[in-house]
């Protein structure tokens, strides 16, 4: 069996051909553009065919998410010229992969017509993904082109909200009666043209369609054809409602190894399932999303955006932390005669500053992983509250004293060595403090609990750092 790398490229190696191949176009389209003659319009297209066919073989031999990968990886001028070499027929599966901020990119630079064609060719719960992307007029007509069973599964796709199992539940499922035997599966199996990606198990339904069990695909191929579908499935050991959080789903999909999963409705019919690829899909974009959240960024940005978009992007949570600073400022100008008196205090005072910002960061990080895993409940938060804050406090006491013999042995001032130690103590607590008790609010509110929190909680230690710091060393040693 050939090596996977010898069959498709590597998809950074597909990145720099081509990078390569359209700096190429670019630089003869340019040559030629400065030629002033009578064929100057035959040559062009010449020159364009030169690279762009080869560019476009090494498109249709990429995987969607690879395609996706180069297209986010290109600037927009170079984005586009790539955007119109894909085929038609793979537009969709594309635009579900790219990120949502290059996808409106692309959206912007297709026609309505264009739009409709490339929505057509995907299931009912992918159409209902790109949705909110989508003009209302592509939404319109993709609509007329359903069929009224796919009509009515992607209204009700739409219908719920981000961040529910119902908005990763996909149709595509193959369910089967309780009460027909082995052989009947099987031949009914054998006619389809295909079975749905991600089936390791048949869902068993009774008449009314409510879900009474599920037939692993590996149970199915060894059981005796004259069995009973009744007599060799196993109970739905896991099932999911559409309302429940998305969070719950992935979870369980963690912990206990699933690939698939039912998802029933109130009445107990089955109504849908959730495949372990839209699992993933979703960790990742939490994962990105918490990372973007932790860095104050409002939402995910296209790397190559322009300039004024980026700028709208990151402005908020950068005015905040200027405020901050500013407080920040105020707080060591209220002890500038203590400074003035001993300066060693302003050499000193970062390092408490920096030591709270990196232990509260830590802390943070902590109960946002602990929140997302549904961990930590009313019953444990004031237990671990206070294991955060002896964490810190022992962690203050340990550093804080190699930090007091480090100012003695330099400044040979035990009595400053005494104070930093004790403001090391203090601004860990404090961090720990905030850092516990920030994410909980955040939530309790109905917020992202990974919000900006790296910068609330580095503005909180400077203030306070600074503040613990100065003011003891006023109160004992000026």
């Amino acid at each position: 069996m050939a090596d996977l790398d010898e069959i498709r490229p590597n998809v950074h190696d597909s990145l720099r051909r081509v990078s390569e191949l359209l700096h190429r176009h670019g630089l003869v389209e340019n040559l030629v553009h400065r030629q002033d003659g009578p064929r100057q319009e035959l040559v062009e297209n010449l020159v364009q065919k030169l690279h762009l066919v080869e560019l476009q073989k090494l498109l249709d031999a990429q995987h969607p998410a690879d395609a996706a990968y180069l297209l986010e990886s290109l600037p927009l001028e170079q984005r586009l010229v790539v955007w119109d070499l894909v085929k038609a027929d793979r537009e969709g599966e594309i635009l579900l992969e790219v990120s949502d901020a290059v996808r409106a990119t692309l959206i912007e630079h297709m026609d309505e017509k264009e739009l409709v064609a490339a929505t057509e060719q995907l299931d009912t719960d992918e159409i209902a993904d790109l949705a909110p992307d989508l003009p209302r007029e592509v939404m319109q007509d993709v609509f007329k082109s359903l069929s009224p069973e796919e009509r009515e599964q992607l209204r009700s796709a739409m219908s719920y909200p981000e961040g529910t199992v119902g908005a990763l539940m996909d149709f595509d499922m193959i369910s089967i009666r309780d009460d027909v035997t082995v052989e009947v599966v099987l031949r009914y199996l054998r006619r389809l043209d295909e079975m749905p990606d991600h089936t390791d198990q048949l869902f068993v339904v009774n008449y009314s369609g409510q879900l009474k069990g599920l037939l692993p695909v590996n149970r199915l191929l060894v059981t005796a054809p004259e069995t009973l579908v009744a007599t060799v499935m196993q109970p739905e050991l896991f099932k999911h409602h559409p309302q429940e959080k998305a969070q719950d789903v992935a979870s369980a999909f963690e912990r206990y190894d699933l690939v698939s999963a039912p998802v029933v409705d109130d009445g107990g019919r089955l109504i849908g399932r959730v495949t372990v690829n839209a699992v993933m899909d979703y960790i990742r974009e939490e994962t990105d999303n918490d990372m973007l959240s932790a860095g104050g960024l409002l939402a995910q940005e296209d790397l190559f955006a322009s300039v004024w978009r980026s700028v709208r992007n990151r402005w908020t949570w950068l005015a905040i932390n200027l405020v901050t600073a500013f407080i920040a400022s105020r707080v060591i100008g209220l002890f500038e005669g203590s400074i003035s008196k001993l300066v060693a205090l302003a050499a000193l005072m970062p390092i408490v500053a920096g030591i709270s910002g990196n232990s509260g960061n830590q802390t943070i990080t902590m109960i946002v992983r602990a929140l997302a895993l549904g961990q930590i409940t009313a019953a444990n938060a004031r237990k671990l509250f206070a294991k955060e804050i002896g964490v810190s406090a022992l962690n203050g006491l340990i550093w804080g004293s190699v930090v007091g013999l480090f100012a003695f042995l330099i400044y040979h001032n035990w009595q400053l060595g005494v104070v930093l130690t004790g403001a090391m103590v203090l601004s860990l607590m404090l961090a720990a403090a905030m850092a516990a008790t920030i994410p909980l609010a955040m939530q309790k509110r109905g917020r992202d609990p990974a919000q900006g929190a790296s910068v609330m909680i580095t503005a909180i230690t400077d203030s306070g750092g600074f503040f613990i710091f100065l003011g003891l060393a006023t109160i004992f040693l000026v």
